[in-house]
């Protein structure tokens, strides 16, 4: 449980950094940071793979956090297998200019041991440090040249591998080993060892003098040999007729070519070779501008999340999602809302630390004060956000809705039903076609329920659409099935949509910018503005405690307060019902001498929690709305969500 809360707090202070200007205040609370992360490490290995794979996490955001701890992370001789995998991607991730010749020491080691899964990852990990640090990687490569002077085989054939990714990220530097690796070449069994071998010589075959020797020591296996290998050879005997074509690689390439082409049933290889072929017998220049073209250097892949995914994943610190690494929705496929509550759950509210006191809140003060004297003291309200503007026409999608087949073409359609929806579009705008949208939440799904009206005197088909950049990355999951329309008729239907696909920066608004096509109009761009709700997902729910923890954690900056004056109650309820049917869920209810105060909570994507007090008097105008919240830039938005859902 300590655990669970460290981490939770954690979440809390790396979400508030991004918001912090100065470098110093974010340099004094890193520090302050590394010291419990270090203590979860001497826990038993259950808890320190929990602490591991939550501070993978931590290190990709803020590797300055345990910048000078590397040393913690050394594997000890009775870590389990998992526990020491872990510490290897932290340690790379960690890895500096300053610190690279310990962690070789400690790499070379590892590299030594007899689980051989974890001496395959130790050699991986000097390699991927040789490509993530520039300076170091002549030492990384005398440090794998000695592990291959040992001759154990599967260090040797590992050790190639990670070569030549080396040769890859610095071409035409290292190439004075590649003797040295040729040593190597009667140990290698492995198909992926094998391939980097070829390609080794492939690429350098006119500094190699015997290339055309080694590479026909393949060639009595190849047609045993695996698909991986029988590519690989294939185009380095191609490089090596290019570069030499000499007697001897002309009569390589033709066996290659006659086995490639004949003797397989391989169509990955069989076309390869028909392409190579034909561009070596009719224009010999052309296939060295193929075959040799330059290669793209491949980077760095110690960070391999993506910044939004890692956002996401931050926020969901101290949970299952952090520890698999993947968003909540990739292994909880749906979550049932809040049943109805009733009364007797209202009334033992007090029965669980919530007061009934007029003058007191869940802990005996009123979360909507910072005094706890009243729930009536007012508090700050943020500045209110700035109207959206749409973005100009020409720049809506770039240069997209010029590629045809960068669109979404039509399916099966799909019908849909439900109340009028909004119109985007209107006829006059849209030559005789109008549009109606509007985002809806269904069964845990984010939908676009979108209505065409055909008022134009042709058929119109080939719907397509297209979404601009958004604050939530929201993009259409699949095709937009939309039947051709005939004259007078109107088409709907449920355009599901994916998250995080195309994130726009800035502060968050919920604008949507759409475009679209179809086969007798111009494409037709409009926006549309959602509603937060709409994005408020099925694990909102908070249990009691939690939900007082998470309110005291919070400082008192995060909180703000709205009057709705026009808004009236008319039942309890009713009104739990309903902001439960869009998932705000209940947490318990007191009275303040005639008012009800209801407490609820309410999560958006990324795992951004809303906490909320409600007050208001049954059957009289007015309400007045208190959020907490670690991300203060939603609170607009979040109170028109909650005016509309309670006026």
């Amino acid at each position: 449980m300590q655990t669970v809360q460290l981490f939770f707090l954690l979440s809390i202070i790396l979400l508030q950094m991004v918001l912090i200007t100065s470098t110093d205040v974010v340099r004094n609370l890193c520090k302050k940071m590394a010291p419990p992360l270090v203590t979860l490490l001497s826990a038993e290995p259950e808890i320190q793979y929990v602490a591991l794979r939550n501070i993978n996490l931590i290190v990709q955001k803020r590797p300055t956090i345990l910048a000078h701890e590397i040393k913690v992370f050394f594997c000890k001789y009775n870590d389990p297998i998992y526990v020491k995998m872990e510490k290897l991607e932290i340690m790379i991730k960690l890895a500096s200019d300053r610190n690279i010749d310990q962690v070789l020491l400690e790499f070379k080691e590892y590299a030594t041991e007899v689980d051989v899964d974890f001496v395959r990852k130790a050699v991986r990990a000097i390699g991927r440090c040789a490509i993530k640090l520039e300076r170091a990687a002549e030492r990384c490569i005398s440090v794998l040249l000695e592990l291959i002077k040992i001759k154990v085989n599967y260090v040797v054939q590992e050790a190639i591998i990670v070569i030549k990714d080396i040769f890859r990220r610095y071409p035409n530097t290292y190439e004075s080993i590649i003797a040295t690796l040729c040593e190597s070449l009667d140990t290698l069994d492995e198909p992926e060892a094998k391939a980097s071998m070829i390609w080794i010589i492939g690429e350098y075959a006119e500094r190699i003098d015997n290339a055309d020797e080694l590479l026909e020591s393949f060639l009595d296996t190849f047609p045993e040999e695996p698909a991986l290998v029988q590519l690989q050879l294939l185009t380095a005997t191609v490089k090596l007729f290019l570069k030499k074509p000499t007697e001897g690689p002309q009569q390589m390439i033709q066996a290659v070519l006659n086995n490639a082409t004949v003797e397989t049933d391989n169509p990955d290889l069989r076309d390869r070779a028909y392409i190579y072929w034909r561009l070596l017998s009719t224009d010999p220049e052309a296939a060295k501008d193929v075959v040799l073209a330059e290669k793209p250097v491949i980077s760095d892949d110690s960070n391999q999340l993506d910044s939004s995914l890692l956002d996401e994943l931050l926020a969901n610190i101290s949970t299952l999602s952090s520890v698999y690494h993947k968003p909540p929705e990739a292994f909880v496929s749906r979550v049932k809302a809040a049943p109805r509550v009733d009364d007797e759950e209202f009334a033992d509210a007090g029965e669980t630390g919530y007061s009934e006191s007029p003058s007191q809140g869940l802990d005996g003060a009123s979360p909507s004060s910072s005094t706890g004297n009243s729930s009536n003291v007012p508090v700050k309200q943020p500045a209110a956000a700035a109207p959206a503007v749409a973005a100009p026409i020409p720049d809506l999608l770039g240069d997209l809705m010029g590629l045809d087949n960068a669109l979404v073409l039509v399916d099966e359609p799909t019908a849909s039903s439900g109340p009028p929806l909004p119109v985007v579009l209107p006829s006059t705008t849209g030559q005789g076609l109008q549009i109606s949208a509007q985002l809806v939440r269904r069964d845990g799904q984010i939908y676009y329920d979108i209505s065409f009206e055909n008022g134009t005197q042709g058929v119109l088909d080939g719907f397509m659409i297209q979404f601009n950049k958004n604050t939530f990355g929201l993009a259409a999951g699949g095709p937009l099935q939309v039947p051709p329309l005939q004259p007078g008729s109107s088409a709907r239907t449920l355009l599901a949509m994916v998250f995080s696909q195309n994130v726009s920066p800035g502060a968050p608004n919920l604008l949507l910018q759409v475009a679209v096509k179809n086969n007798q109009q111009p494409v037709w761009y409009f926006s549309d503005k959602g509603s937060l709700h709409v994005f408020f997902g099925e694990d909102g729910k908070m249990e009691r405690t939690g939900f007082l923890e998470a309110w005291k954690s919070l400082p008192d900056d995060n909180e703000f307060s709205k009057e709705y004056p026009n808004s009236v109650i008319s039942s309890i309820d009713a009104t739990v019902e309903h902001l439960a049917a869009s998932n705000v869920f209940f947490i318990a209810k007191r009275k303040n001498a005639n008012m009800d105060v209801l407490y609820l909570s309410a999560k958006i994507p990324r795992g951004i929690p809303f906490l909320i007090e409600l007050t208001a008097a049954v059957g009289v105008p007015g309400a007045k709305c208190a959020v907490k919240t670690p991300n203060r830039e939603f609170v607009p938005l979040f109170f028109e969500a909650m005016e509309s859902l309670i006026k």
